[in-house]
């Protein structure tokens, strides 16, 4: 990338702003007041008029519910076209969208009153007859009518009183006592539960005033469907041109904004900004094309790419015919450097960091919404998309591992897909590849098929090397094997991380600073857990810490520990790496065991293993119900009926470990409660494991992300890198013939 300046004077900025629009290319930065004797820009003449045009289409658009799929071709839009047509649509969607506002305000008034009218329409009492006396006082209101009797009863300054009742609503007739102030009934009520109705002014009878009100409403309706028809129509008509006219005034309002953006004086301006360094000649060349030597074009500074790691420094020599070393703006290599322009002399200006492109392919790019989640990497940084899309379905695959819940990650995922465009699309393709590694860890650990071991369904006798997640009595030493696994995937996960920050300390300062930075941990971290799979001091180091390794590998690999002589080696290493890290970053030496922490922080991924198989394992036993059967193993088994569960109940070598809910049912002589519990046990059975599939997605997840922001990012990478945005427009509804 290349930063550039367009210099020139005033009286060309509007032909400055075209060519540099045209070419596409140039992303501006803002002006931050570093020339003296310059100011942020104005905005064009007429940027205010369009900018209101712009606002009222957008309006329109809103109103119609206009989408991006109503113009079958691009074409030219006249400006005295746009002005005129854009009036005529105003003025007709403003009419229908005022009648449609006014029809739904007198429909709500409409309901409002009818429900206001109900509770005395179920009361059956005439309107005329709750008001208007002179010795009685009558109230109306939700209430229960005992509790309202009851107070009346011993009310003082009351002489009489009649309640009637309908279903939710109570009128009371009261005459007041001689010297009774007025509202006594009101006061007497002040201790129940009643909710006071004003009676409506009305002559007819509740019933009656009810059903003119409802009448009235089915009226508005049917004027309301005729407006909403009329906008259907004008929609049909006007969406073509709304989205062309919203394209152009976008456009038109894009250059007259622009000077906002560059440094300017009563009669010059100054405009920078980033160019792919290989486009700077066309652009070079559009500018000179539009305003010749009014102004110049000059290539500041240049930041370039070395894919291999390695410094890369070229002189910038535009008049001659060598290779300029170009590089696109893309933050999927390593590191960045910057060099000072050769060809005038100009000394690099401000320092804003170079735009970022991030372009990792069809598979891994979806991975860049969980980067970008973190910070989008900036133009220096080395791009973790790879990296995420390598690790993060790994670690969600293997924490929920179950074919049934890895289907229905891949289902949701593959839906997302298809159906929607930009994030959600890219949510879509990172759920299809975590449900894809759910269900091959699902088959690793025993063909888990929603929290059960298919292969145990299947005739004859089937060894499978994993017998489950830990769960089951049979397989507590694969709990501690995974652990283990989760230990070392942690521990290889953080050295990437640091060897990550050891080169690019190496390849952006020199080695002392990589030894400092990057070293210093590596040594730490690889010597603290050379040290503890060692066997030096053996006592204090659990047994599994070493046997896992023969069952993680079906007893391919049988691992004892590391000889003493490699745990004092690994001390060693450990004192190596804190002497540089006292000597390069003293304050860092607070977080001296984080190495050992960070990588005990990946236990979560066996925890969420163990935790979401649990779940998923009680949901089955409250449904279906479980036994270990006479093999002694401790593999659990489905119990299929109440007939099967007094099998087991009855065979002393067979161990019942629950009676879920269908075992009640019995195919032989079905009975109410056994068709309560057979539906009742599926209704559990599908409630549950919804919810242990809505819980794999806030837990696995999180966790996984969470490992890679905390644990991982936290290396080498700080993001906050800035997209790559060219001034310019992509056309879909217009062409440049306007």
């Amino acid at each position: 990338m290349s930063k550039v300046s367009v210099t020139g004077s005033k009286r060309v900025i509007d032909d400055v702003i075209e060519a540099a629009y045209d070419t596409h290319s140039l992303h501006v930065t803002d002006y931050d007041e570093r020339y003296e004797g310059f100011a942020p820009g104005e905005s064009l003449e007429g940027a205010e008029t369009v900018n209101e045009r712009l606002v009222t289409v957008r309006s329109l658009e809103s109103v119609l519910d206009v989408e991006g799929d109503e113009v079958d071709a691009a074409r030219a839009l006249d400006d005295e076209v746009l002005e005129r047509e854009l009036a005529d649509v105003r003025e007709s969607v403003n009419e229908l969208d005022d009648r449609r506002d006014e029809l739904r305000a007198e429909i709500r008034d409409r309901e409002e009153e009818i429900d206001r009218m109900e509770p005395f329409a179920d009361l059956g009492i005439e309107l005329d007859l709750l008001r208007g006396y002179d010795s009685l006082e009558v109230v109306v209101g939700e209430a229960k009518p005992d509790a309202v009797e009851a107070t009346l009863a011993n009310a003082d300054g009351i002489d009489a009183y009649e309640v009637f009742a309908g279903s939710d609503v109570v009128a009371v007739f009261a005459r007041p006592a001689d010297g009774a102030e007025a509202g006594v009934l009101q006061d007497s009520l002040v201790g129940v539960d009643i909710a006071l109705l004003e009676v409506p002014d009305a002559e007819t009878s509740p019933a009656e005033y009810v059903a003119e009100l409802e009448r009235e409403c089915e009226d508005l309706r049917a004027d309301l469907e005729s407006v909403e028809a009329d906008l259907a129509a004008t929609k049909e008509e006007a969406a073509a041109f709304l989205l062309r006219a919203e394209e152009q005034l976008t456009i038109e309002a894009q250059k007259k904004e622009a000077p906002l953006s560059f440094a300017t004086t009563e009669n010059a301006f100054i405009a920078e900004g980033w160019i792919p360094t290989d486009a700077y000649p066309d652009f070079e060349a559009a500018i000179a094309d539009a305003v010749g030597d009014h102004a110049e074009v000059e290539e500041l500074e240049r930041a370039s790419f070395t894919p291999g790691g390695d410094h890369h420094t070229e002189a910038v020599d535009h008049g001659g015919d060598g290779d300029t070393g170009s590089e696109p703006a893309d933050a999927s290599d390593a590191t960045a450097e910057r060099e000072a322009a050769t060809d005038g002399g100009h000394a690099p200006h401000g320092d804003d960091e170079p735009p970022v492109v991030q372009d990792n392919g069809s598979a891994a790019g979806p991975f860049e919404l969980l980067v970008q989640g973190f910070g989008r990497p900036k133009y220096s940084e080395f791009d973790p998309t790879l990296l995420v899309f390598l690790t993060f379905p790994l670690m969600f695959g293997f924490m929920i591992g179950d074919v049934g819940y890895g289907v229905l990650y891949a289902a949701i995922g593959y839906f997302l897909y298809s159906r929607y465009d930009g994030t959600f699309r890219e949510l879509g393709a990172v759920a299809m590849w975590a449900g894809g590694f759910t269900i091959l860890f699902g088959i690793y650990f025993g063909i888990d098929l929603f929290g059960y071991h298919a292969y145990q369904l299947l005739p004859g006798e089937i060894h499978w090397p994993v017998d489950g997640k830990g769960l089951s009595p049979a397989d507590i030493d694969w709990a501690l094997s995974f652990l283990v696994a989760s230990v070392l995937f942690g521990l290889v996960h953080l050295n990437v991380g640091h060897t990550l920050s050891f080169v690019s300390n190496y390849q952006q300062h020199d080695l002392k600073h990589a030894l400092y930075e990057g070293g210093s941990w590596l040594l730490i971290l690889n010597g603290a857990w050379l040290w503890i799979f060692s066997q030096h001091v053996p006592g204090p180091k659990p047994d599994f810490l070493f046997e896992s390794f023969s069952i993680l590998t079906f007893g391919a690999v049988s691992f004892a520990g590391f000889p003493v002589a490699v745990g004092y080696a690994a001390i060693a290493a450990i004192l190596a790496g804190i002497i540089l890290l006292a000597i390069g970053e003293p304050p860092e030496l607070a977080e001296v065991l984080s190495p050992i922490v960070n990588v005990i922080s990946y236990a979560r991924i066996m925890a969420v293993l163990l935790a979401k198989g649990g779940m998923a394992l009680a949901v089955n036993l409250l449904a279906f119900g479980a036994y270990i059967d006479e093999s002694g193993e401790g593999s659990f088994h489905f119990i299929f009926s109440a007939e099967h569960l007094a099998h087991v109940q009855e065979t002393p070598s067979e161990e019942l470990v629950f009676a879920g809910m269908t075992t009640a049912f019995d195919p032989a002589a079905i009975g109410a409660v056994g068709v309560v519990a057979l539906v009742g046990g599926i209704l559990v059975a599908v409630v549950g494991h919804v919810v242990v599939l809505a819980l794999g997605i806030t837990s696995a997840g999180i966790q996984a992300v969470r490992l890679e922001y905390v644990e991982f990012f936290g290396n080498f990478y700080s993001g906050g890198g800035d997209t790559y945005l060219p001034f310019g427009y992509d056309r879909k509804y217009t062409t440049e013939d306007n």
